[in-house]
């Protein structure tokens, strides 16, 4: 009994594993055309040796490979199990005493070690491919800097917008600068040729080294007073999360979900301390007003115009502490971090509730099990990312909760393949 078993589930595991790479080649196109391509032939027409844009796409590889794994499984085993109801495959496994459980429990166990690949390349793989990402694209452009500065073109950045004349190697000839001096008077910066190159006392820096340097500052508020300088040589920094998003700082999509989980702690610490401030405050004001209102009582026998200022100073400080009562203090930031940290799980997990949907819906098709598979598949796909799409812009805007925001998808997905595995039951 337990080697016909064996014999079944490998048979069963043999076909759903097919039908996953059919599926799984699918999303991957999908992903891969819609992120990588462009990138890739923007840089390659930089003349950047093909070597380092094999790089670029590798390290992009993990985020793509695990949004294509839980997809794949929803769409393997639909196509898998849609293959064996259609051929009559499972009416043939219960004549022969073959329990529905025994047929569901290969799909499973295979979801489930789907889901721990998932999450291993969402948790490890994704952010040290980040980290490598963006090393590799700062050598880039340190070595090339026409990847981010063309010949002859405007770069906007936060807080300057940057002019170049002829980018030829590692130099930029006739450089023009416009921004803001620390005092915020406006400022212009002229270079006969510059190079980019690293800053190894500043973490997060590059710098233009800019040669026959002339500089012209104005003071909005003087336009008839300016200042110039002359020099033969500069440093012009530039923060690298202004460059380029290939080069940003992790945000928490690319960060594990440890260091997620520590971020959390500390900005739930920092908003947690501007709310005890704020009642702290609220207590102050409070004993304040009770003060005044002690000391009203003592000039009921003023005159006039000092009742009205003892009224007018209590009347303003219960202004301030209806205001800081209805004072709403929240950071968005704490709630994008709980969002990415709960969807971290939620979605390389969903393997497992889309293999329990995937196996009664399956068992409902009748003909071209494959194709009816695929296609339901597809659909249910588009409307799990909907719901996630969802979830995420509602925990956003609205300050819906996180872990709701993000399982509530996977809990629909759960919900209908119970309810079909009721329905094949009763019929």
């Amino acid at each position: 009994m337990g080697r016909r078993y064996f014999r079944l589930y490998r048979y069963v595991a043999k076909e759903f594993t097919l039908s996953f790479a059919v599926s799984f080649s699918f999303f991957f196109f999908i992903f891969f055309v819609n992120q990588l391509p462009l990138l890739a032939e923007d840089i390659l027409s930089k003349h950047v040796p093909f070597s380092d844009v094999l790089l670029l796409i590798v390290y992009s590889l993990p985020l793509i490979l695990s949004l294509s794994i839980p997809f794949g499984a929803l769409v393997g085993a639909l196509m898998a199990v849609g293959r064996f109801s259609s051929d009559n495959e499972v009416l043939a496994f219960r004549a022969c005493g073959v329990p529905d459980r025994k047929l569901f429990l290969p799909l499973l166990i295979l979801g489930i070690a789907f889901s721990l690949v998932s999450f291993v390349l969402n948790d490890y793989f994704l952010p040290r491919g980040t980290l490598n990402l963006g090393k590799l694209y700062r050598n880039l452009i340190y070595r090339n800097p026409e990847i981010e500065l063309e010949s002859y073109s405007i770069k906007r950045y936060q807080n300057s917008i940057i002019v170049t004349g002829n980018v030829k190697g590692n130099t930029i000839n006739r450089l023009l600068i416009f921004d803001k001096t620390p005092e915020q008077y406006d400022r212009i910066i002229t270079a006969s040729y510059a190079s980019l190159v690293e800053n190894k006392e500043q973490e997060g820096v590059i710098s233009l080294k800019l040669e026959n340097v002339f500089s012209h500052t104005l003071d909005p508020k003087k336009r008839n007073q300016f200042e110039y300088l002359v020099s033969g040589g500069m440093l012009y920094n530039i923060l690298l999360k202004d460059i380029v998003f290939s080069i940003r700082n992790p945000g928490p999509s690319e960060m594990t979900s440890y260091d997620v989980y520590l971020a959390i702690q500390k900005k739930q610490k920092d908003l947690n301390s501007q709310i005890q401030k704020n009642r702290e405050r609220i207590g102050t004001l409070s004993r304040n007003l009770s003060a005044e209102y002690r000391g009203l009582t003592d000039t009921l026998e003023l005159k006039h115009y000092s009742l009205d200022s003892f009224l007018a100073g209590i009347k303003k400080t219960y202004g301030e502490i209806r205001a800081a009562k209805e004072k709403k203090i929240t950071d968005r930031s704490l709630d994008m971090y709980k969002l990415e940290f709960y969807k971290k799980f939620a979605v390389p997990f969903s393997c497992f509730f889309f293999i329990i949907f995937a196996y009664p819906v399956g068992l409902f098709t009748r003909r071209s099990g494959r194709s009816v598979g695929f296609g339901i598949g597809v659909l249910v796909a588009t409307f799990y990312w909907g719901m996630l799409f969802a979830g995420q812009t509602m925990g956003i805007r609205l300050s819906f909760p996180a872990f709701p925001s993000m399982w509530i998808p996977n809990a629909v997905i759960l919900l209908l393949g119970v309810s079909a595995f009721f329905v094949r039951a009763k019929r």
